[in-house]
């Protein structure tokens, strides 16, 4: 697993971005992380993209973008 980045949600969480291998398959990975007094580590909160669907993703976010 390659971590790609972070991006702070909230005073407890952040989401965090992973190139990842699952099965054999390469992919994106979407989770958020907790960092608390009652819990520090992955939520189940997150998404797999895989990584031949990653250049149509980033088609339609682009698209957010722009709106």
């Amino acid at each position: 697993m390659s971590e790609l980045g972070r991006l702070r949600k909230n005073e407890t969480t952040e989401i965090v971005v992973q190139e990842s291998e699952f099965h054999g398959s390469l992919g994106i990975d979407i989770r958020e992380y907790i960092t608390s007094q009652k819990y520090t580590g992955w939520s189940k909160n997150g998404i797999r993209i895989p990584i031949e669907k990653w250049k149509e993703l980033k088609e339609i976010l682009d698209k957010v973008q722009s709106a």
